[in-house]
């Protein structure tokens, strides 16, 4: 059935539709010369295509089968190929996989630049990713630009920069070391970011390019798929503490429940972090429940919290001589709106005068993917597609556009959103999954 297909792909743009699907997922993708460029790289005609036709939602091989009309014995093999180019991702569930398209972020843009093989140069994927992410700011707007709070990614605190006080706690899905002995399975492959910048001369970092973790079935996917190589637990906390030592800031999943990686980020490699200086949009990643506070007693002013900060969220302030408030004659500030929460500041702080307290304002973390899937799509206009997620259906084509239109609804967003009616929506959409 599927060299019938082809004929159809011939005299359309084929990528434009591409584009338009990829959009509507988790991650907003905007239309841009630089999205054609880096999409027609990326994808075959054929697997353009597929991924058009595909449902939204994870699915076995016999769904896709049905709802595209393509032989089965000729998808699974299309399948597999584009799992192993990290364009779809196939999830082990109930004894059989599932496929699911893979986003941009986390998506294709890690599972590509962590290949070491390839048709494609890995410079030109970088200049290519480079190019869409950031030569302008439409891919950030269009993903934080409305007060989104929730991104793919959190940071997380080390424990010890949090202040040693009593009524403080540090929860197990705050704490890299809890996250880390939930697991006996571990990974290691290329960091994307910091191979994207080797390739584009702006690496500023001497680390190895190998120091992307993952825990438990991430590992297992980036290992079946060939993305990294499987290390022990031993090999794993070393990791963790080179990354202590180099003061990195961990991030990992955006949820409480089975974060799948742990990402050991620098501010002059990580997107993530130059998006955040670059866009202005401190929920590009999600904060931790802390927030760095300065005790001006002990602080002399010296500025290495300033270094190590990967989004500069830390100023030293320098005393003007008429200044009559009688404070030290430097000391360092911290803009609240876009410190993360990570503790490197207070890993380098000599005098122990930068410290993390508890935020007084609530951090949202989905208890787990299920949750920070559905809320990330009712945040970017997508969580339509899901529910009616059969792009070959005119009826349920017609139900997206309806059920988009009223989600869109400022008051319907920000009522599901709130903290009065979330937990009942997201258990409503659970059983209607199960």
């Amino acid at each position: 059935m599927y060299p019938v297909t082809m004929g159809h792909i011939i005299g359309k743009d084929i990528y434009r539709k591409l584009g338009e699907k990829v959009d509507n997922t988790t991650v907003r993708m905007p239309w841009s010369d630089a999205m054609h460029e880096m999409l027609v790289n990326l994808y075959t005609p054929a697997e353009a295509d597929l991924i058009v036709r595909m449902p939204y939602r994870p699915s076995t091989v016999e769904r896709i089968s049905r709802l595209t009309g393509m032989d089965a014995g000729v998808l699974q093999p299309l399948l597999e190929g584009m799992c192993f180019k990290g364009l779809v991702c196939d999830l082990w569930e109930d004894g059989q996989y599932q496929y699911m398209i893979s986003p941009f972020v986390i998506g294709f843009f890690e599972f590509t630049m962590m290949r070491t093989q390839g048709q494609l140069e890995s410079k030109k994927w970088a200049e290519l990713f480079q190019s869409y992410m950031f030569g302008d700011k439409s891919f950030f707007e269009s993903n934080f630009g409305d007060g989104q709070q929730i991104s793919i990614m959190r940071a997380l605190p080390y424990e010890d920069a949090v202040r040693d006080v009593e009524h403080v706690e540090i929860l197990d899905y705050e704490k890299a070391s809890a996250l880390v002995a939930q697991h006996d399975k571990f990974a290691v492959g290329i960091c994307s970011c910091r191979h994207e910048k080797m390739h584009l001369g702006e690496q500023g970092c001497d680390v190895t390019l190998e120091t992307c973790t993952s825990m438990g079935d991430a590992a297992e996917f980036l290992l079946r798929n060939k993305f990294a190589r499987e290390i022990c637990r031993s090999e794993m906390n070393d990791i963790m503490a080179r990354s202590k030592e180099m003061g990195f800031t961990l991030t990992t999943d955006n949820v409480k429940e089975n974060s799948g990686f742990i990402c050991h980020c620098c501010g002059c490699c990580c997107n993530l972090l130059n998006g955040i200086k670059f866009s202005g949009y401190p929920g590009v990643l999600v904060s931790s429940s802390f927030i760095a506070a300065v005790d001006l007693n002990d602080c002399n002013g010296c500025g290495l919290c300033v270094k190590a900060c990967p989004v500069d969220a830390i100023s030293i302030y320098k005393k003007e001589k008429d200044d009559p408030a009688g404070r030290a004659e430097r000391y360092a500030v911290v803009d609240k709106s876009i410190c993360l929460g990570c503790g490197v500041c207070s890993l380098k702080c000599k005098t122990e005068a930068l410290k993390m307290d508890k935020r007084e304002q609530k951090v949202i973390h989905p208890e787990d993917s299920f949750e920070r899937v559905i809320l990330q799509s009712l945040e970017r206009g997508t969580l339509q597609n899901l529910i009616f997620d059969n792009p070959n259906s005119r009826s349920e084509d017609f139900m997206r556009s309806l059920l988009g239109g009223f989600l869109k609804l400022s008051p319907v967003k920000k009522g599901l959103m709130s903290d009065v009616l979330r937990s009942r929506f997201l258990s409503v959409l659970k059983k209607g999954s199960s």
